[in-house]
């Protein structure tokens, strides 16, 4: 079993350390997050998605972006690839991200989708995702370097099988899927299994997360809302190890990345617990 870490669950290491923490834990590839931290949290307590120490800065100089690559060769890790929060339509900034991805030798990254909250009709978005992806294969082509659509919550792709509607247009040799359970708890759980063999040729890559649902009553207990909340790996609602037998089902053989939101265990023990977790239900699947 290949693992991963993305690095916007590990906010508090520098690139250095990130690298170290994972070569301790057996972990082989290292997904970097590629995005500035604002000025205004530089001097606050690291935090996933504001101060991450351990994110690619899309303004720095050639130097300071080899910095991810030598961190990595150092300590014998593999630069898998660049994750950015790119808008979708923005085809210079997805160019830009391809560059530096082959600069430091990572084979994929992840690219812009539409999000929907009911103002604008999907099937606007989903034409306007379809001209984008158009582009963004001929650039995968021109760079080696392959563009991910992920599955996840308040975008038009919440789901395998919309996933599957949108990248199906193109070569899997240069679109894929991001492919995230943890995600799904939110919006756009279908049985596993059904959804990967769905997604055949185009699964390309696997975060592992988890999250579980909060039952908030309202102010008179006349009625309730639920929402979805990340909880520890083996705490939620995505059975993990019926997912990874999914995977093995369907010949899945790349890599599972960490992207543990929930905040239970300092990044380190974090790291070492996912990959010791991960090898005990890939062993379970093994001796079945």
């Amino acid at each position: 079993m290949k693992l991963s870490v993305f690095t916007v669950a590990t906010p508090d290491l520098l690139p250095e350390e990130l690298a170290q923490a994972a070569a301790d834990a057996g972990i082989e590839g290292i997904e970097w997050r590629f995005k500035e931290i604002p000025a205004e949290a530089a001097e606050e307590k690291p935090s996933f998605w504001r101060h991450n120490r351990c994110s690619i800065d899309p303004n720095g100089t050639q130097e300071d972006l080899l910095r991810f690559k030598q961190a990595a060769d150092k300590h014998g890790r593999r630069s898998l690839a660049v994750v950015p929060y790119l808008t979708c339509g923005d085809v210079e900034a997805t160019e830009k991200v391809m560059q530096v991805a082959k600069l430091i030798g990572a084979s994929f990254i992840r690219v812009g989708i539409p999000g929907y909250d009911r103002t604008r009709n999907y099937n606007e978005l989903y034409d306007q995702a379809v001209r984008y992806l158009h582009e963004v294969q001929d650039l995968a082509a021109a760079y080696g370097v392959k563009a991910v659509v992920e599955t996840h919550h308040l975008t038009i792709t919440p789901s395998a099988g919309l996933t599957h509607r949108l990248v199906s247009h193109f070569n899997p040799q240069h679109i894929g899927v991001l492919y995230d359970p943890g995600n799904m708890v939110h919006e756009g759980y279908e049985n596993y299994r059904m959804g990967l063999e769905l997604l055949g040729p185009y699964l390309a890559h696997v975060h592992v997360k988890n999250g579980g649902y909060r039952k908030t009553p309202s102010e008179d207990g006349s009625s309730a809302s639920w929402s979805g909340e990340w909880v520890p790996l083996d705490q939620g609602a995505v059975p993990w190890k019926q997912v990874i037998q999914d995977l093995q089902s369907v010949g899945y053989e790349g890599y599972y990345g960490i992207e543990d939101f929930s905040g239970t265990f300092e990044s380190r023990e974090m790291l070492l617990r996912f990959a010791e977790q991960m090898n005990i239900w890939a062993d379970h699947k093994q001796s079945v």
